[in-house]
């Protein structure tokens, strides 16, 4: 929990002093450039692989009682 208002209280005190857009300059160009990369991902690619992780990781189907 302190570190979430300490988190917060960093980035009140940025946006206080006016230095916010310098500093949040680098986190928004790595979402950009992030941005780009899943965009040159054939979407085809990005649907097989969102299958894939999801067949290794749904749950064990649960088994029946039998008398």
């Amino acid at each position: 929990m302190f570190r979430v208002i300490a988190w917060a209280g960093l980035a009140l005190y940025l946006l206080i002093v006016g230095v916010w857009p310098e500093a949040a300059a680098p986190v928004s160009l790595a979402f950009t450039g992030l941005g780009f990369v899943i965009a040159a991902i054939p979407a085809w690619v990005l649907l097989l692989a969102a299958v894939a992780v999801w067949l290794k990781q749904r749950p064990a189907p649960a088994k029946t009682a039998t008398a």
